[in-house]
């Protein structure tokens, strides 16, 4: 039979392991550029923006000094998935770590 005090034991454990998972993403800062760094996007483990960084450069076209502002929302778009893609690895390496090495199907 299962101990029900067990199990309320087990719930509250993996409660305080996420509230961990949560905190430590929030800790964690990651950041993806595009350009060759022309733009720079900077987010955290949740996937909250923090910070796009613009090269000056990058915002004056090849064709006359005019803003090339679809070149620049292309390096904004490459960058910010460039940031998520990092961010992903940083959770991944978050719960793995909790994890201590098991895999769960979805998890890992």
């Amino acid at each position: 039979m299962i101990n029900p005090l067990k199990i309320s034991e087990m719930l509250s454990q993996a409660n305080q392991m996420q509230e961990e998972v949560q905190r430590k993403l929030g800790e964690t800062v990651v950041e993806g550029s595009s350009g060759g760094g022309a733009v720079i996007a900077t987010m955290n483990g949740k996937k909250e923006m923090l910070r796009i960084r613009i090269d000056p450069a990058a915002v004056v076209g090849l064709s006359g000094g005019q803003p090339d502002v679809e070149m620049l929302e292309d390096l904004v778009v490459a960058a910010v998935n460039d940031a998520g893609r990092h961010a992903d690895e940083a959770i991944k390496s978050n719960i793995q770590g909790l994890l201590g090495g098991l895999k769960i199907p979805g998890l890992t």
